[in-house]
């Protein structure tokens, strides 16, 4: 039986991230990952400057395009425009992407471990013991950092799934050349594209990453409203296209973040942005976030434990917390929408490109201004 300090299951953002710090800090640390790297992830694959800054290592190489300018779209009547000096946003595909995470941490010592499916937790004194179609991985404390979809919070304990999912579609289009000339100039958000959600157009080198989410309810016309989208577009001619639908987790598990020695992280823990259902940089924020916590409990299970659920709640869930209220406000009604929009549209895309840069952090005591600011508006309109 193989031995480690640390066996992180997952080697997405939030994983490699977390074996990075670890290794760094001087843990025997293992990744395991189900299929082969590297291996298609579905994302629009928006990597904002917040978390890009914060990166320990330069990306460049993996970056399609970067954008130094955001459009916000609401119909064809708002249209927002955000710019700043760094690239608020850049583009990545998550098989390039996530590959150069893993590269780097094992560069630092970290072992990766490929085709390789854990089927069972069992829990020990001192150490929890994973039975995987690679043989056995004994590891002082493991991190489940396998996705929406974590089988590790199930075998590990959690059995009731306490975050709010939501559906998103994403195709991968290409299209003709003069479509992509035309689209390729610009990264666009459309609110207001479908219901109760918005749509999203991300250039990449050869093809466009189209999409829509759902963010207040599951709505089964989702299919239909990004066909909608993509003739909103304009696009006349779809040369080949790849059709993805996957749950983003916009809400945090309510019944905690760890449980016999399982540490959850990125979406596994439900730490997307309730209000953009951007994921990534809280994904590989909450990575360096609990090596933190269990580099310095050294082999105190119990500090550990303490120390990640305490440093979340005091730096993840404030801003998660927030933006769940802001959602609810902006996507639960149409009125209150335009409201926002018509009145204060340009300051709310310049707030929010100021999150997506890392320049700020969602206000407070946002919401009872917003209220009473609200109710005057609507009351006009």
């Amino acid at each position: 039986m193989s031995t480690f300090d640390v066996a992180v299951v997952g080697s997405g953002p939030s994983g490699a991230s977390a074996a990075f710090h670890l290794a760094k800090a001087g843990l025997k640390t293992v990744i395991l990952e189900k299929e082969t790297l590297p291996r298609y992830k579905v994302c629009g694959g928006g990597f904002v400057y917040r978390g890009r800054k914060n990166m320990p290592f330069d990306i460049s190489e993996v970056v399609d395009i970067e954008f130094n300018k955001v459009d916000i779209y609401m119909g064809d009547k708002f249209h927002f425009v955000t710019e700043r000096e760094n690239p608020i946003i850049s583009l990545v595909m998550r098989d390039a992407f996530d590959n150069l995470m893993v590269k780097k941490s094992q560069e630092l010592g970290v072992e990766l471990i490929e085709d390789c499916k854990v089927t069972k937790v069992v829990n020990k004194k001192d150490v929890v013991e994973l039975e995987t179609t690679k043989g056995a991985i004994s590891a002082t404390y493991v991190i489940a950092a396998d996705g929406v979809y974590s089988q590790m919070a199930k075998m590990a304990g959690w059995t009731n799934d306490t975050r709010t999912l939501i559906p998103a579609l994403e195709y991968e289009v290409e299209v003709n050349d003069a479509d992509f000339k035309r689209l390729s100039k610009e990264i666009r958000f459309d609110i207001d594209a479908i219901p109760a959600g918005y749509g999203w157009c991300f250039p990449k080198k050869n093809h466009l990453s189209i999409g829509v989410g759902v963010i207040i309810k599951d709505d089964k016309k989702i299919k239909e409203y990004c066909a909608e989208y993509i003739k909103f577009l304009g696009i006349e001619e779809i040369i080949s296209i790849e059709k993805h639908g996957y749950q983003i987790p916009v809400t945090p598990r309510t019944d905690g973040y760890v449980k016999n020695n399982v540490f959850l992280i990125g979406d596994a823990a439900g730490f997307a942005d309730p209000l953009t259902a951007e994921g990534i940089s809280n994904a590989i924020y909450s990575g360096k976030l609990v090596a933190k916590a269990i580099a310095e409990a050294g082999d105190d299970k119990e500090k550990a434990a303490k120390t990640y659920t305490d440093i979340i709640e005091s730096t993840i869930m404030p801003e998660l917390l927030t933006s769940m209220k802001l959602a609810k406000l902006f996507y639960g009604s149409k009125l209150v929408r335009k409201a926002i929009m018509k009145k204060y549209g340009q300051r709310f895309s310049e707030v929010m490109t100021d999150i997506f840069m890392g320049e700020k952090l969602y206000p407070k005591d946002i919401m009872g201004k917003l209220k009473e600011k609200l109710k005057e508006k609507i009351i006009s309109i």
